[in-house]
Parts: C-alpha cells; structure tokens; sequence
C-alpha cells in the first residue's frame, strides 16, 4: 500500500460523484488500492492486476476502526452517542406502595412483594407498614392449595383450571415455592414455563419464591404476607402450589382454606395409599390425565381412592372428602372441581367451620412468628455465638452429651439476658 491515510468523507464523496460523472465505472484508488466508493472495504496490494473487478475474485479486506468507534473519525465527535446517567428507580414511600396495590397495579404489587421477602430489616419494618395499611382489604379470596406428586401435572393443572377461572370473571393469584437445590443454593423457577398463558394475563399473577434460606416457619409467615397483598390487590382466588409430596404439605394445609391432593393412575394398593399421610390433609383428590387411553384407568383409580377414604378421618369437620377425575389437556371435569370447592366455601361459612379454620390459622401463624424471633434472638446472641463452637467440640469429643450441651446453652442465653 501506497499510503494507509485514511479518507474523509469529503473525500469519498467527492471521489464517488468524479466516478459517476465520468461513467468509468472503477473506484478510485484514495490511499489503499482499489478502495470502494463507500471507504469501508478495500482490495489488497496481492490481488492480480488483471483480476476482474467484480466479485470473481473474493478477497476484501475491512478497513479497521480508527479513532472512534463503529467508523466515525475524530471530526465527527459531536456524533458521538451520549452516555445516559443511570436512573434509580424511585424510592416507594408507604402510601405509595398502599395506593398502587388497591388499584391493582402489578408493578408495585411485585415491588411489595419483593419488599415483604426481604431480609433487610429496614425493608421489614416499611413491609409491616404496609401490610397493616391493607389489612382491611385481605381476608376476601378463596386461598385453595394444590399439592401431589412430581409428574401428576399440578403446573398443567393449575395453567387449565385458573385460565377457567379467569373466563368466568375471577382475578386469580398463584404462590408456587420453587424447590431448590441443597447443593448449589439455586433455583429455576421453573414453573412459569408451563404456565405461558396464566402468567401472562392481565387478571392473573403469578409470584414465585425460591426460600432455600428460609425456616418453615419464615416461609410460612412470607407466604402469608404475599397472599395477604394478593387479596388486597383484588384478586379473588389464590391458588398455593407446593413442591411436591414431602416438602410442604402441612405448612400449605395451614394456611389455605381448601386442600387438594392431584394424583395418578397406578399409585399402588389401597394400604399403600392409605400410608400416604397427605391424604389425611386433602379435603378432595383429584386423578388427573382422565383423557384418552388413560381415562378408564383414571375412573378405576378414583373409585379405589373413593374406597380409601373411608378408612381416613376427613381433613375438615363437617365435610366428607371425596375422589374426582378430571383432564387438564381437555379441561373435562375442571367445571366439577370449581362446583365442588364453591360448595365446600358456602358450607364451611355456614356452618362456623371456615371462620374457624382463618382464626387457628391466624394464631398458629402468630406462634410461628415467635418460634422464628426467639431462634434468632438465640443464635444472633453474641455471648452464644463465641460459646458455641466450644460446647459442640465437647459434644463431638465425647465429653458432653447432646441434652447437657443444650442445658448449658440455654443457661447461657438466660444470664446474658439478664
């Protein structure tokens, strides 16, 4: 190359207006051989002379980035983009937070919930705050929780039936607890996969919490709170989904109003189901995937978990808990279900028993809150915490055993208290 100064745009204009005016056809060479009208590519000094000028021969080469970037010389710096400043979002105050949840909007709802799952004790004491703010507005929807086992097709189940819901006017509300890793602290979230239409629609939510931090007792408190901002959000119906048998069965049965239990085809014998404790928990079961070649086997499994139920004490008084079949694929049986649970709302308001239930759930949520403050209160005392190490060495040195590791602990604890 003869000389690598780069052209200015005067130059390529001017170089490109000469070639259409002599009608030659050929770019001209403007420092670099061959350049191309545009400046942005050019042929290199190893291209036969006699090579054709088209594209037979393809060898280009891009000129590089001089100066400034995507091409622009140091002329055009006043072209150059400018950097926005970072804006905060804006600081929500209690009445802010109040107002944007009774008038249902989903972006401070998320906030207030992010809010209330928070850690940090500034964001606990403006969480309270607000959550006693809407106090008067919770209390109105049907919280029903879903549980069974992996693969019965809960997520499936609850995409169908809440979409039933929403056509028939409910504003419904989904809590699932995503199950996370014990290894790796992580988690999916991956339930909202399954659920494209219901997580989408403007008369549905769909918060997912992934507490691996969490007690029992502080999931149950969170789980709570954010239904208690559901309910006052308009929403009608909450649907709590678990993360599967074994995990949370009883936490959810303690804080919803109607408890179901979505089962197989093919779950073994009758003495096999019985040993499930869960189903002394559901106040219906319901076999789901009752479509196609699986249906007969669906309506045999219902009639043999009909049967197991007459062995089993009803999860609530005054309500006789039954098998049902349904087909979240072919929505068959969802319009039952819906009648049966409005049956079981009107019946328990009726007869005390769902006013009950909302008042020991109240208090059992009370305890649970002092359960959780005195564990911290314990294990956050400083005189325990520089002690700690000490008595569980003992402990696995042989010298102490369990019960007196723990007398002395507790003794500890009282004397710092004092």
């Amino acid at each position: 190359m003869t000389d690598n100064k780069r052209p200015t745009p005067d130059e390529l204009r001017n170089a490109q207006d000469a070639t259409f005016t002599t009608g030659e056809g050929k770019a001209p060479e403007l420092g670099v051989k061959n350049a191309s009208a545009e400046g942005s590519t050019y042929r290199p000094d190893w291209v036969p002379e006699d090579a054709k000028k088209d594209d037979t021969f393809a060898c280009h080469v891009m000129k590089g980035v001089k100066e400034m970037h995507d091409g622009l010389l140091s002329s055009s710096a006043h072209l150059a983009p400018s950097v926005r400043p970072v804006q905060r979002r804006k600081k929500l105050t209690v009445a802010d937070y109040v107002r944007g949840i009774e008038q249902g909007d989903r972006v401070i709802l998320s906030r207030a919930i992010t809010l209330v799952e928070s850690n940090n004790k500034d964001h606990f004491k403006l969480a309270q705050q607000v959550l006693q703010a809407v106090l008067p507005r919770t209390g109105k929807a049907l919280r029903i929780g879903i549980t069974g086992v992996p693969g019965a097709g809960k997520s499936t189940f609850i995409e169908a039936f809440g979409n039933m819901l929403i056509e028939a006017g409910y504003k419904v509300a989904v809590l699932a607890v995503d199950p996370t890793s014990q290894v790796t602290k992580g988690s999916i979230l991956g339930d909202k996969t399954r659920m494209e239409t219901l997580t989408k629609h403007p008369e549905g939510v769909y918060p997912s919490i992934a507490g691996w931090w969490y007690t029992r007792a502080v999931w149950l408190v969170k789980s709570r709170e954010t239904m208690l901002l559901c309910e006052a959000a308009g929403y009608d119906i909450i649907l709590v989904e678990t993360v599967g048998v074994g995990q949370s069965e009883v936490t959810v049965r303690s804080m919803v109003d109607f408890f179901m239990l979505i089962v197989l085809t093919g779950a073994g014998d009758e003495l096999q189901g019985i040993k499930k404790g869960v189903m002394e928990l559901a106040d219906a079961i319901v076999v789901n995937k009752a479509d196609g070649d699986n249906l007969k086997r669906a309506l045999i499994a219902r009639s043999d978990y009909d049967r197991m139920l007459h062995y089993i004490r009803p999860a609530t008084e005054k309500w006789k808990t039954q098998a049902y079949t349904c087909s979240a694929v072919t929505k068959d049986g969802l319009d039952e279900l819906w009648d049966v649970i409005q049956e079981f709302a009107e019946q328990g308001k009726e007869n005390g028993v769902f006013l009950k239930r909302r008042q020991e759930q109240s208090l059992r949520w009370v305890r649970d809150m002092i359960d959780e403050h005195l564990h911290n209160l314990f294990f956050n005392n400083v005189v325990i915490q520089g002690r700690m190490g000490e008595v569980e060495n003992a402990v696995l040195d042989g010298e102490m055993s369990e019960s007196q590791a723990v007398e002395e602990l507790i003794t500890i604890f009282d004397k710092s208290l004092r």
